[in-house]
């Protein structure tokens, strides 16, 4: 793929830039839509939860929701710091690991519901965990390349 010329600092981004940068946006946006859907207990979307989890949601301690909220948040300002070619972005994505640790850990240190001991769900936090390194790992391989300014 040929490089895409940008605006930002006048040099050229590799176009797996705006893809890798774009799907980004989209996973992560989508984490904050799931972040704030549940915590604002929007009828429409949590009624597609077990009550079991609902449970365990409502039993979160605050540090918890705010590891929650740093996790996604910081995965979508990321994917915006990696579209603005922004060194940033490595931050960003550090951050969101940090909160993906802090939630992982509530997780595993207390009993989960039912609803959440699968191995679908087990494997989504998988998928959860391998993205989220992948996109912290891309931030700074495009840094250190000089791509992020």
């Amino acid at each position: 793929m040929e490089a895409i010329a940008t605006q930002s600092g006048g040099g050229k981004a590799p176009a797996h830039l705006w893809i890798v940068g774009l799907l980004s946006l989209l996973w992560n946006a989508f984490g904050c839509f799931d972040y704030a859907m549940t915590n604002m207990r929007v009828p429409a979307y949590v009624a597609q939860l077990p009550a079991d989890m609902i449970d365990y949601i409502d039993a979160f301690p605050f540090w918890a929701i705010i590891a929650w909220g740093v996790g996604v948040g910081g995965g979508l300002l990321g994917a915006l710091g990696l579209l603005g070619r922004s060194v940033w972005a490595g931050y960003a994505f550090a951050f969101s690991v940090l909160g993906l640790a802090l939630t992982t850990f509530y997780q595993l240190s207390g009993t989960l519901p039912a609803s959440m001991s699968t191995p679908g769900n087990w494997g989504m936090t998988a998928v959860i965990w391998i993205l989220a390194l992948a996109q912290l790992f891309y931030a700074l391989r495009m840094r250190a390349k000089g791509v992020l300014r």
